[in-house]
């Protein structure tokens, strides 16, 4: 599995939007990097969502400690007993 970061992301999205800017792609290519940049917004759309909602969890987590963790879905691992509150 290939661990990609959202500065990897970044870096994919402007290399789309690069290839989007190509003036010497044929209509065919041009609508082939269209569709691929398509794919890849909804991909970026999702991954952007995931880390905002991980980074939620994260704020109430740190603002009020383990009392929430019941409320809160289990993102990115278990709070082992000894972490911050």
């Amino acid at each position: 599995m290939t661990k990609t970061s959202l500065a990897d992301l970044n870096n994919h999205l402007f290399a789309q939007l690069d290839r989007l800017t190509n003036q010497d792609l044929t209509p065919d290519e041009t609508e082939t990097e269209i569709k691929r940049a398509g794919a890849m917004t909804a991909i970026a759309d999702r991954i952007s969502s995931n880390a905002d909602l991980s980074l939620k969890a994260a704020k109430l987590f740190a603002d009020h400690g383990k009392a929430v963790l019941p409320h809160l879905p289990q993102i990115g691992g278990q709070i082992k007993e000894g972490d911050s509150q």
